[in-house]
């Protein structure tokens, strides 16, 4: 069980890396996110479960540090005030409590990041859509079908895997890259 884990973990990065397009993906996004940091904007970041742990990894990356010590990147993980996530799920529904933050937040060319695995979470769906109206660029991060977030979603990065665990692992490798890329690049040493 152990070995065969790691095997097939393994072969979802190998798939990653004879990918080219994905790859090529990935440096957009990079670029898009550095653009973004230029124009004095955000990295805004929303999932569930353990997207939203990703997503919260992935923000604390570029709001703290990746590699080296240097100023603070503006990023937030939007599911980490607890009591708006509850009370704008409890008063509207669970749908709802990213799309409100990021019309409150949100601004055009700031960088929306939505992780799930499926795709087609839909309160992650409802994030995207609004993101989209106020004219944010989305980043999909997903398994290999993209679910509904293949079509809204501006950049999608669909690891070509059906196994959660494994999208997830990937997610986080993606997410890694794309912070070291803005790090050096916004940062150079």
């Amino acid at each position: 069980m152990i070995e065969n884990s790691i095997k097939n973990s393994i072969d979802t990065k190998q798939k990653i890396l004879n990918n080219k397009g994905l790859l090529q993906k990935v440096q957009e996004v990079a670029d898009k996110i550095i653009d973004c940091y230029k124009q004095d904007g955000k990295v805004l970041f929303c999932g569930n479960g353990g997207s939203a742990a990703d997503a919260q990894h992935l923000s604390a990356e570029l709001s703290g540090r990746y590699y080296f010590d240097r100023s603070p990147l503006y990023a937030e993980a939007l599911h980490t005030n607890t009591s708006y996530l509850t009370a704008v799920a409890n008063d509207y529904s669970f749908n709802e409590v990213y799309a409100r933050l990021i019309n409150a937040n949100g601004r055009k060319s700031d960088v929306l990041v939505a992780l799930s695995t499926s795709g087609n979470s839909k309160n992650i769906i409802k994030a995207i859509e609004e993101a989209n109206k106020i004219g944010m660029i989305t980043v999909g991060f997903t398994g290999e079908s993209g679910g509904e977030m293949k079509n809204i979603c501006k950049f999608l990065l669909n690891v070509p895997s059906l196994d959660t665990p494994r999208i997830q692992e990937s997610h986080i490798l993606l997410g890694h890259i794309i912070c070291e890329i803005v790090e050096s690049t916004i940062f150079p040493k």
